[in-house]
């Protein structure tokens, strides 16, 4: 079984993934960091060559990843790997997955991203307050939340703490 954790960046999906991984006792995945192994490069140096090219290695790297898994875990998807080259459907379509998205507001999502922006290529360096980035956020809740609400469980983590929010999850899924 594979528990994927799916929602926008900041959404808590690593360190949620983590503590979940921990309360299960089972092994946690970030498949940015298995991207970057695969790459020898960082995920911004990646979408900053081409964000087409990556979003395109994403998807095979998603499919190599699921078809070899051999062990249940928590796998932290990218932001933007349910939505693009049909990701959502890779996750829908595999009996052994239970995806999760993780629901966070724009405010908060601006509020969590600020000062990290210029660790977050898809985040452009004009923007310069956090009016503007919640903006820039809430349009791309927008856009994409017709591949994130297709989830099999969605959890609100606004106002939430990780612990909390792994709990909600585990309790949620039980002894699946």
């Amino acid at each position: 079984m594979i528990i994927a954790l799916l929602g926008y960046m900041g959404s808590g999906k690593s360190s949620v993934g983590k503590s979940l991984a921990h309360i299960r006792g089972i092994p946690f995945e970030d498949m940015d960091s298995y991207i970057e192994k695969k790459e020898n490069k960082s995920i911004p140096e990646l979408i900053n060559i081409s964000e087409v090219t990556f979003r395109k290695k994403e998807h095979q790297y998603l499919v190599e990843f699921i078809q070899t898994a051999q062990n249940t875990f928590v796998l932290s998807l990218g932001g933007g790997t349910p939505v693009y080259y049909n990701g959502i459907q890779v996750l829908k379509n595999d009996q052994k997955i239970i995806s999760i998205y993780l629901k966070t507001g724009a405010s908060q999502l601006a509020n969590r991203l600020f000062f990290e922006k210029k660790h977050r290529p898809i985040i452009p360096l004009s923007i310069s307050d956090l009016d503007q980035l919640e903006e820039f956020i809430a349009k791309h809740l927008f856009e994409r939340n017709r591949y994130y609400m297709q989830a099999d469980y969605i959890i609100n983590t606004d106002n939430k703490t990780i612990l909390e929010v792994a709990k909600e999850i585990d309790q949620l899924i039980g002894s699946v």
